[in-house]
């Protein structure tokens, strides 16, 4: 486009009265806050009188509606130049109700496509790496080279050579088009989304548990009188759901207790409202649980009525399995021995468990023992009349990140003792991270995998490791960070920097015939070719390491669907246009199936995949297939049909009860009623009971010394005569993931410009490191398992097991951030941040994962601090403020 259309900064226009009005909601966290898109065409604008614009006001108001500068630009629509205005819905009564909104969702504007702002090196064409340079190309070229190599590849090295890594949460329509690809196209087991090294739950224990991890609704937050919230602050993360509905809702009074060695502005306020802060050592979760329902059950402050109702008994377990194989993941984690456990079981577990004993569990922890007292009192103590304090848990990724197990299996356990689970307030659930646009099609080959649990039970393949030991020759990621998201983050990037650009098999040209012949020979060679999706350059997975790179359309550029953490499903609608030839991922994994011969690839838009995809929702959380059937009947298409439902949408499983369709609020709740659609009843337990074969939780015990953990952790703890400490990772606020859109943002971008990490004065003092110094974290020996280790014995995953047995290598990982020097950090631990650009925080973590759930524990690097002189950002007071966060 020729002419400029940078937006106005001195100047916000008014939306005039017929300007188009679109819904839409927050594309980052798992909140989902409703939001309405304004557009009009540019030249024209609307005025402050009532009469002259679109909110029907006067201006200048005291309140909302407003438009602040970060919620306007001006992008392109049907190849012309509009305004877009972007403000959360004031009119919205769920979610972000009367038009609450956070700092991410409030700069949603500033991520559309402008040429003459910092989104301009938007992905635009396909690109092929061509002696090392990446060139465009066409759309049909790209795909026609993927798919001659992976035909290649299949014929020749089997469907374990070629596997897939992407997100888990990029809208229904992509998923979905990705699962048919990888289940039903390729065949391959070779597949994990972005943030596991494996496809397999996120908390297992709670899965394990019968307990839904999204099973909560946001009314369930304000309800509560006591919040418990494990490895995790809502305000950082989950802005909206803890000032509109934790902060107030129903019980505004309600008393916090936070989990988390880092005292963030959530923990502080909470602090300020009569709450605990329990600055936990991490890895040790599971300990402290163990402690507080130790010291309830001693003192007969469990909820006995709801016990004897709601969780299983010995014979209730065994019944559902028979004595057959027990061979899904879940049966045999819950009836293998280890695990397995009952109410009256559970209690002789407990009074015979020494870290659960108070004075231990305070030494393992770290934690003063009148503080984990005082907690077991909050949760569960009942009041002078008798009534229980209505406790709901919530975990998140410093809970299930660090001992990912035991540390949510013991919690589901304290939840189900305090009474928790399945009621209004009294709730067992994640906060959430990505919201969830996960949908999958049945079927599969995972069953393929050479990977195994004790017995040779099924476990889901590691892609990571399947990867750096040389057996992928064709590999697609897509929307995802791989390398600095993973463990050991140097040696995987290093590991596939061998497989592709070091190879000497490089195209020389774009000459369709050329291009399969090199990366053929590359294949043959070992080596590996690398195909990345993205909207972004992303450094090194596609500025340096990927072949071929395709260019992505995302939010506001595709009519999208998926739900967020109460599973309220609302429609994304399409409101500018794309850059160029960038397209909706599930366009280019349509493109290649039917390249590949695949039948069923052939959508023609993003309706006909959501309509496809309805018919599988059906057995799942998620389940959306009564309202395409309700649109159907009505001769609509199934995203019309929820565009007519606006920012509200519809908390799924939907249903059809007495003729009307209905969402569901929490899960597991009894007062819960399937209904029928065309005669077929969508009878699945978990909506109105646990899920499990009886309805009943399961109740699971997690002893602290066992051979899946404990030698694990003895040799990844810091080593205090090297001068280490504990490393650990986060987020902040301002910041969403990987700052992908954040770092193209003025305001945000200056906020944030560089990575940082927080270090006590303790640990900064001896390394004369201040606030804004530059500090390198190294860790000599980071672990890494490789090889294929097959479970046929108990002790064979162990981690001395598998060193003894040669799947254990030594490496080094290292990164460099700018201090925050704070005393909100307990001592002994440092936290980095997350997956920022530039700075692999995770190299110095271990790449062994939980072998019980399959699992990463990111939380658990280590490593020593070493100053290497001072930012930028020192003694600069425009850029990344250096304060504390701890303040309310």
């Amino acid at each position: 486009m020729a002419e400029s259309i940078t937006p106005n900064r001195e100047h916000v226009p008014l939306p005039p009265p017929d300007a188009e009005v679109l819904t839409t909601a927050c594309s980052y966290c798992i909140v989902a806050c409703s939001y309405k898109v304004y557009r009009w065409p540019v030249g024209t604008e609307g005025g402050a009188q009532a009469d002259q614009n679109a909110f029907g006001v006067d201006f200048p108001v005291g309140g909302a509606p407003w438009i602040a500068r970060s919620q306007h630009n001006i992008g392109m629509h049907e190849g012309r130049p509009h305004h877009f205005v972007v403000t959360p819905d004031v009119d919205a009564d769920v979610v972000n109700r009367n038009g609450n909104y956070s700092v991410r969702g409030g700069t949603l504007a500033q991520k559309i496509f402008n040429p003459d702002t910092p989104t301009r090196d938007r992905l635009k064409y396909p690109m092929i790496r061509i002696g090392g340079v990446l060139t465009p190309v066409s759309w049909d070229l790209a795909t026609d080279v993927m798919a001659e190599v992976s035909k290649h590849v299949l014929k020749n090295y089997g469907e374990h050579a070629w596997g897939m890594k992407t997100y888990s949460y990029e809208y229904f329509e992509n998923t979905y088009a990705i699962s048919k690809l990888v289940r039903r196209g390729v065949g391959t087991p070779v597949y994990a989304p972005h943030d596991k090294p494996q496809a397999a739950e996120d908390a297992a224990g709670l899965d394990d548990s019968g307990i839904n991890s999204f099973s909560a609704t946001y009314e369930d937050w304000g309800k509560c009188d006591v919040a418990f919230m494990s490895g995790v602050d809502p305000y950082e993360t989950k802005t909206v759901l803890f000032t509109e509905w934790m902060m107030y809702g129903e019980n505004p009074n309600k008393t916090m207790i936070f989990v988390t060695p880092h005292k963030t502005m959530g923990v502080e306020w909470g602090l300020k409202n009569g709450g605990l802060w329990l600055p936990i050592i991490p890895g040790t979760d599971t300990v402290l649980h163990l402690a507080l329902a130790k010291i309830i059950i001693d003192n007969g402050w469990q909820d006995q009525d709801f016990i004897d109702t709601w969780v299983n008994n010995k014979w209730e377990i065994e019944s559902g399995y028979g004595r057959g194989t027990r061979n899904t993941r879940w049966q045999w984690r819950t009836t293998w021995g280890r695990w397995q456990s009952d109410w009256e079981d559970f209690q002789k577990f407990i009074a015979d468990e020494p870290a659960a004993v108070l004075e231990t569990a305070a030494a393992i922890t770290g934690l003063p023992a009148e503080d984990i007292q005082r907690c077991a009192e909050m949760l569960a103590k009942p009041r002078e009349d008798g009534s229980r304090p209505k406790t709901s848990f919530m975990i998140e990724k410093g809970n299930y990140w660090s001992n990912n197990y035991m540390n949510t299996a013991s919690l589901a356990s304290l939840g189900l003792i305090c009474g928790a689970g399945n009621r209004p307030g009294q709730v067992i659930s994640r906060g959430g991270g990505h919201q969830r646009g996960g949908m999958g099609i049945s079927g599969g080959k995972g069953w393929l995998s050479p990977e195994k649990h004790p017995g040779r039970r099924k476990k889901s393949l590691n892609v990571d490791r399947w990867v750096m030991d040389g057996h992928v020759r064709f590999m697609w990621t897509i929307g995802c960070t791989w390398f600095p998201a993973m463990l050991a983050s140097q040696e995987l990037a290093s590991r596939v920097a061998d497989l592709t650009m070091r190879n000497p098999n490089q195209p020389r040209s774009v000459d369709k015939d050329h291009l399969v012949e090199v990366f053929k020979a590359r294949v043959d060679s070992g080596g590996m070719v690398l195909v990345d999706s993205d909207i972004y350059p992303v450094e090194p997975l596609n500025t340096q390491y990927a072949d071929i790179v395709l260019p992505a359309a995302g939010w506001g550029e595709v009519d999208f669907t998926r739900c967020n953490a109460e599973r309220r499903l609302r429609l994304y609608a399409k409101f500018n246009d794309a850059p160029a030839e960038a397209k909706p991922d599930w366009y280019a994994i349509g493109l290649f199936g039917q390249k590949m011969g695949f039948e069923g690839f052939d959508w023609k838009d993003s309706n006909e995949i959501f309509e496809e995809a309805a018919r599988f929702s059906r057995g799942g959380v998620l389940s959306y297939n009564v309202l395409v059937k309700q649109a159907q009947k009505e001769g609509k298409k199934g995203h019309e049909k929820l565009r007519e439902l606006g920012t509200t949408g519809i908390t799924t499983p939907v249903r059809l009860v007495n003729g009307e369709m209905i969402g569901t609020k929490r899960l597991h709740d009894p007062e819960n009623e399937w209904g029928e659609v065309e005669g077929d009843t969508y009878d699945q337990k978990w909506l109105y009971a646990f899920g499990t074969h009886t309805g009943k939780a399961n109740m699971l015990k997690t002893p602290w010394n066992n051979d899946s953990w404990s030698d694990f952790y003895e040799a990844i703890k810091p080593r205090p005569d090297k001068g280490e400490i504990w490393i650990t990772n986060g987020r902040v606020n301002e910041t969403w993931q990987s700052g992908f859109d954040d770092l193209r943002k003025p305001y945000l971008a200056k906020r944030w410009p560089w990575p940082h990490i927080v270090i006590h004065p303790d640990d900064a003092a001896p390394q004369g490191i201040e606030s804004g110094d530059l500090v390198e974290g190294f860790n000599d020996t980071v672990y890494v398992q490789q090889g294929e280790p097959i479970g046929v014995k108990d002790g064979d995953l162990s981690f001395a097991k598998l060193m003894e047995n040669g799947h254990i290598k030594t490496t080094t990982g290292q990164f460099v951030a700018v201090a925050i020097v704070s005393d909100e950090i307990r001592p002994g631990v440092a936290k980095a941040a997350f997956n920022y650009p530039g700075s692999m925080a995770n190299s110095v973590c271990h790449a062994v994962p939980d072998p019980v759930s399959g699992n990463y524990r990111y939380k658990l690097g280590r490593g020593v601090l070493r100053k290497i002189g001072e930012s930028a950002y020192k003694n600069n007071f425009l850029e990344m403020s250096l304060k504390p966060r701890p303040i309310a």
